[in-house]
């Protein structure tokens, strides 16, 4: 691998999921996390960050919100709960902080994603990069294939790269077919033509029934403005948060771009909801924040815990 691509793999990695680091347990998350008494504080905000997130910043939702809901992804016909599960906690080089739960007992990821259907969450984002295929297929083996939407990543920018990836990405998942497949972490402005190749592969999958949409995940507001104008992208992951962690621009910024995006048609899937971490101690804004936004069909949140599952789960329902 070219030192370049690693480094960009890496940096794409470490901003995979919500929490940035492993220094919470997950009894001390679920302490610290959702009791409000964190003993590791996130930065302080600037004053332009907070003022997104006071007064008029936030207004009183419209409605309701289950991350259990029911949501339609863009013109995909696709049908998923609200909140996706995440696998990508510092997910690189085929691990993250949800792989390191294992693959057996009531602490699993497994178990973990399994609990999440219990719940309601029909959602499973995962990636080649998190090493979390085998993890989803074991969770997959108890639930019925057609209720639950498999989501994972490719960091292919060759077609031949992108059919062995398609064929491996089945076998480790135990699935004939993937929901939607990504290409991972684009952050070139051209990278519709660049890339032309992958996209080829992943419309010609799609024709043949491996997979039921393609898209991408953005790292820059270069390649995420490429997506909006591109009518093969079906599917985006983006960054989005009301204090600009760890996003491609301002929140203004991307929220126009978004809206581009959605009155085009394509599905748009939140991540970095809670700023990597940088709004750990403010997660109830955060949630309100991606709540209030008409750009959203849904949005990814890892978890590393039941209790910090369900109680994320509960604080969606709260949310007002």
């Amino acid at each position: 691998m070219r030192r370049r691509e690693f480094l960009q793999r890496a940096a794409c990695g470490m901003g995979a999921a919500w929490l940035a680091g492993r220094a919470l347990t997950n009894g001390a998350w679920a302490q610290e996390m959702f009791t409000g008494a964190a003993t590791v504080n996130p930065r302080h905000l600037t004053s332009k960050e907070a003022s997104y997130i006071s007064g008029n910043g936030l207004p009183r939702l419209a409605r309701k919100f289950e991350a259990s809901d029911t949501v339609v992804l863009g013109q995909t016909g696709i049908r998923t709960s609200r909140l996706a599960m995440g696998t990508g906690t510092i997910g690189v080089n085929h691990h993250s902080n949800q792989t390191a739960l294992g693959m057996d007992g009531p602490g699993s990821l497994p178990r973990l994603l399994l609990n999440g259907y219990d719940h309601g969450l029909r959602f499973f984002d995962a990636a080649d990069s998190y090493g979390s295929h085998p993890y989803v297929a074991k969770a997959l083996k108890e639930v019925p294939r057609d209720k639950v939407t498999v989501l994972t990543k490719s960091w292919a920018r060759d077609a031949a790269t992108a059919r062995a990836d398609l064929d491996r990405f089945r076998k480790e998942l135990g699935t004939d077919y993937l929901d939607i497949c990504l290409m991972h972490c684009l952050t070139e402005p051209d990278w519709t033509q660049r890339f032309r190749g992958v996209m080829d592969v992943l419309s010609d999958a799609k024709e043949r029934g491996i997979i039921r949409a393609h898209g991408c995940s953005c790292h820059s507001i270069e390649a995420l403005k490429a997506a909006v104008k591109s009518p093969w992208v079906e599917v985006d992951l983006a960054r989005i948060n009301p204090i600009g962690s760890h996003m491609d621009a301002e929140p203004d910024i991307v929220v126009s771009v978004l809206r581009e995006m959605r009155a085009a048609g394509k599905a748009v899937i939140g991540m970095k909801i809670l700023g990597q971490g940088d709004m750990r101690t403010r997660q109830d804004d955060a949630l309100k924040y991606a709540l209030s936004l008409d750009v959203l069909d849904a949005f990814t949140i890892g978890a590393e815990s039941k209790a910090e599952q369900e109680d994320l789960i509960r604080r969606i329902g709260l949310a007002a």
